[in-house]
């Protein structure tokens, strides 16, 4: 099968691009300049030119690669994100989730690829009590005001993609190489030098993901004809109170300090206490029988205790 991903470059895509080919697949990553293409040639993928946001020249590249699948990666987080500012530090992923995911939608149409596969958010659900499965409604009271049009930008991702026949892949806090959760990552680097605490009661869930666990998700959807949305996340959500003093000690970190929310939002604001204090975790039931799919690391302790063992990069 012929499969362009879009975001080939990304956290997700550069586990996915060589997996899909060891598989069999001809990849085609979509990259905005010659210089992003180079790695991906290195990776054994074929190469699109073109913007996103551009959707005529989108289109006409899509069109060029002929692909079966399209997958939409698309983001553009930036490695340091401001809880006070997240509106802003989200404004071009907010743009890609909405302009973006129409143009690629537009462009697989015209170029009569008959799969689509997008990224979403498991952790945009209405906070709640136990792990929310993909009936549970996305957050629609007191939603924290900096996380408003990140949501609402998720919501048009996911009816773009499912008024195309497609399926969108709800994602938890994704660790691996390249994230925040890497061991030169921006979240790593807070708790290493003890500047994250944990707020009020911790109480937060986070189900998480692997980047190669979403990799593989991808790779099973392909195979089958399944739309709608899917949970990719763990077996094992975990408050915060929990996950943070756990990494804590992985890292040979300081013991996680405790703020109370109301001095914690002075610091990093609504968004900041409810990211720790509000968040639910999902279900990964209905995606483990739709595609046979399992997560290669079922629980964040031992995947997130791999991921860290060796000693962070020098950048960090």
């Amino acid at each position: 099968m012929r499969v362009l991903v879009a975001g080939a470059t990304g956290v997700i895509g550069n586990r996915l691009v060589p997996m899909l080919d060891a598989a069999g697949h001809d990849v085609i990553g979509l990259a905005r300049s010659a210089g992003s293409a180079r790695p991906l040639r290195d990776a054994g993928a074929e190469v699109a030119l073109a913007d996103a946001l551009d959707r005529d020249g989108l289109i006409r590249a899509v069109r060029d690669a002929r692909p079966d699948a399209v997958v939409n990666m698309l983001t553009a987080i930036p490695a340091e994100l401001n809880p006070r500012r997240l509106a802003a530090d989200f404004a071009l992923t907010n743009r890609l989730r909405t302009e973006g995911a129409r143009n690629l939608a537009d462009a697989a149409r015209a170029a009569g690829a008959d799969r689509l596969v997008a990224q979403g958010l498991a952790y945009a659900y209405q906070p709640g009590e136990g792990a929310a499965d993909e009936d549970a409604p996305l957050w629609e009271d007191h939603t924290p005001r900096q996380f408003a049009p990140v949501l609402g930008a998720l919501r048009e991702l996911e009816r773009t993609t499912l008024d195309a026949g497609g399926l969108v892949l709800r994602l938890g806090h994704l660790y691996g190489p390249g994230s925040a959760f890497a061991p030169d990552g921006s979240l790593v680097r807070q708790v290493r030098a003890g500047k994250l605490p944990v707020v009020g009661g911790g109480t937060a869930v986070f189900s998480f993901t692997h980047a190669d666990d979403v990799a593989a998700a991808v790779a099973a959807s392909l195979d089958r004809d399944v739309s709608g949305v899917l949970n990719i996340v763990d077996d094992d959500p975990a408050p915060v109170r929990e996950w943070l003093p756990e990494v804590a000690r992985i890292l040979g970190a300081p013991e996680p300090k405790r703020a109370p929310a109301a001095l914690a939002r002075l610091a990093v604001g609504g968004w900041g206490v409810a990211y720790m204090t509000r968040l639910r975790g999902a279900d990964n039931a209905r995606a483990r029988l739709r595609l046979n799919w399992r997560p290669r690391h079922p629980s964040w302790r031992d995947g997130l205790a791999a991921e860290l063992a060796g000693p962070a990069s020098p950048a960090a």
